[in-house]
């Protein structure tokens, strides 16, 4: 039993929760059993988005291209990857409420650099790289306010909003959605969707837990998007503006 207790105790469940459930055997303890599902949907959704985008990574490579994808989205979509990793670690937020998003950034950092070289810009796809790594540096850094963090936060949800509107627009003058991978999307979608709870039950902070919101209703319309033009090609006729 203490071996049980060593691997649970702090890491999944807190010391009273370990003795309702092994002790006292009381499986239904509401407010432990909240605990546990937010841990294991949160180390859940991290061990998943080690691999989120490395279908449309794989789909872009073997393509040769990133047509249909937009750079301007991906900027905006680090911009509130960003915000919430800064945010998260400033306040001290448990990992299991937040790590899926450095996988993100870093998968989203490759997706942005490949857009930048299959489209002939090399050397402003390193250059993306290194100012992004100067800035996050920054940020994390103990010279940036509080208040500044919060502000960067609080820009998620605008950010996530005109990101996804770039790329539902892009697809729409497509009239396809070009190398953008359904899986990919569809993690997205259900990782959002989850993050809404396990936000509110570790960190009780409702901004973090709106982000998510906006995010899930954002990713349903990318996925929305995705179903319509399931069947048109790429290399099809372009819908007319």
């Amino acid at each position: 039993m203490e071996a049980i207790r060593s691997l649970l105790v702090p890491a999944i469940l807190p010391d009273s929760c370990y003795e309702e459930f092994f002790l006292d055997y009381n499986l239904l303890h509401v407010p432990c059993l909240k605990i546990l599902i937010s841990k294991i949907l949160g180390i859940g959704i991290i061990v998943g988005s080690v691999m989120v985008k490395v279908p449309q990574i794989v789909k872009i490579l073997r393509s040769g291209t990133a047509e249909g994808l937009s750079f301007q989205s991906i900027l905006l979509e680090l911009l509130a990857l960003t915000g919430t990793m800064v945010y998260s670690i400033t306040h001290g937020f448990p990992f299991s409420a937040w790590g899926e998003v450095l996988f993100l950034m870093v998968q989203t950092l490759i997706i942005g650099f490949l857009i930048q070289h299959l489209g002939g810009r090399t050397s402003q796809g390193v250059l993306f790289f290194s100012v992004y790594f100067c800035l996050l540096a920054i940020l994390l850094s103990p010279v940036i306010p509080m208040v500044l963090v919060t502000v960067l936060q609080a820009s998620n949800m605008p950010a996530v909003v005109i990101s996804r509107l770039i790329q539902a627009m892009t697809n729409y003058r497509n009239g396809h959605t070009g190398q953008l991978s359904a899986v990919t999307i569809a993690l997205l979608f259900l990782g959002s969707l989850a993050r809404i709870f396990t936000s509110i039950q570790e960190t009780g902070d409702y901004l973090m837990s709106l982000t998510y919101v906006v995010s899930s209703a954002c990713n349903g319309v990318i996925g929305a998007q995705l179903l319509y033009y399931w069947n048109v090609s790429s290399t099809g006729k372009k819908k007319r503006s």
